[in-house]
């Protein structure tokens, strides 16, 4: 729908887009300023294969101050982007028919990752068809091969930040099976309504080189800086030792340059995460207005991120039928539930100005909703509604 959506607005048509995962934000100066002055150097060289020395001292004063928890370079490895650190963490630890519990609804790269190393990922959908996971779910899913369970909180699509309790209980509960539990907490600080996600370190009581406690997070959403493509993860040292290995043989390192942009933004004023967070909670409160006046849709306010995971089951079950049609329609790109776990429901981002947000809903609303007016302007034309 991307490449569809590409095509539309490559003929002049008014596409809206509230699928796309990233804000509208410029990087922030100090790490433009730190990667200016890197490329001024002229030393752009390889890299140390897990992330260049100073980037690592950011990170570690970054987990110590938003994490409590100390940390030493041998446990982190830096990588392009938190994707590639979720497959280096996969690819050193699972055996072919490995199972990896997911729970629903989930980032849709978690399920394809475990593929693509030749594991086998385990789909665990809440029975009280709600959107947190519950422990009674996941402890019934365990089997003899289960050996990660990812969780991700704030979570990608539905914007929830998970309970206390809950990351307490999975975090106890992994340590006590020796299952390694990946932490994937890229939106960690995009919280809203003063809630604040809770660290999965709070509960680790073994040792970082005993633990099975792996988090990962990165600068893309936190920093809006989604192309610069710097993620890193924070393990015991011998993993860390296996996924080096691994990134040797495959994108050897991260780009200096880049680095230099991450640490930064890491060692920079802080003050633009907090203007970033306050203006995608402002994005929240208007989409969720706006939903509210949707006939027939029922949504969860999110708790975090720039998403939110409505229900459109009143309209059409197969959620990639509706993306296509409300793209055809209304030229609005949507993300398919199905993509995520669960039918029905189409992921919105919110991350873009309140205008599109606005007009976006607006369209959707005339396009499936009965109540709503049966003409609109897209663009500069008037389209009429002869479908219902």
């Amino acid at each position: 729908m991307n490449e569809e959506a590409e095509l539309l607005r490559q003929r002049g048509e008014p596409v809206i887009h509230l699928g796309i995962g990233e804000p509208k934000n410029k990087a922030p100066i100090n790490a433009i300023l730190n990667s200016t002055a890197k490329l001024r150097s002229g030393d752009i060289k390889y890299s140390p294969t897990d992330g260049i020395p100073s980037l690592k001292k950011a990170i570690i004063q970054y987990t110590e101050e938003n994490y409590d928890k100390r940390v030493e370079p041998e446990n982190i490895i830096v990588s392009s982007g938190a994707k590639q650190a979720i497959y280096n963490i996969l690819f050193a630890l699972l055996n072919p028919q490995d199972e990896v519990i997911i729970p629903a609804p989930y980032w849709v790269s978690y399920p394809e990752i475990v593929k693509m190393v030749y594991g086998v990922p385990v789909i665990v959908t809440p029975e009280d068809g709600g959107l947190h996971p519950r422990m009674v779910d996941i402890t019934r899913a365990v089997s003899p091969s289960t050996k990660v369970i990812i969780v991700n909180s704030p979570n990608n699509p539905s914007g929830l930040v998970f309970s206390r309790d809950f990351i307490k209980e999975i975090v106890e509960f992994c340590e006590e099976k020796r299952i390694y539990l990946i932490m994937d907490d890229i939106y960690h600080k995009l919280v809203f309504d003063g809630k604040k996600a809770t660290s999965c370190y709070e509960f680790a009581s073994q040792d970082i080189e005993e633990s099975h406690v792996i988090s990962v997070n990165g600068v893309s959403k936190l920093y809006g800086m989604t192309g610069f493509r710097i993620g890193w993860a924070i393990a015991p040292t011998n993993l860390v030792r296996v996924m080096t290995n691994i990134q040797t043989q495959t994108t050897a390192c991260a780009s200096v340059v880049l680095q230099a942009a991450a640490e930064g933004a890491l060692t920079g004023i802080q003050s633009v995460v907090e203007n970033l967070r306050l203006t995608i909670e402002n994005n929240r409160n208007v989409i969720m207005q706006e939903l509210k006046s949707f006939l027939g849709v029922r949504t969860v306010p999110p708790d975090g991120t720039f998403y939110c995971f409505p229900d459109f089951t009143a309209y059409q079950t197969d959620s990639v039928k509706l993306s296509e049609f409300l793209l055809k329609k209304a030229l609005v790109v949507t993300v398919p539930g199905k993509e995520f776990g669960m039918e029905g429901r189409l992921r919105l981002s919110f991350a873009g100005s309140v205008n599109e947000i606005i007009e976006g809903i607006d369209r959707m609303k005339w396009a499936l909703d009965p109540s709503s007016p049966n003409e609109i302007y897209i663009g500069d034309r008037k389209m009429v509604r002869n479908w219902l």
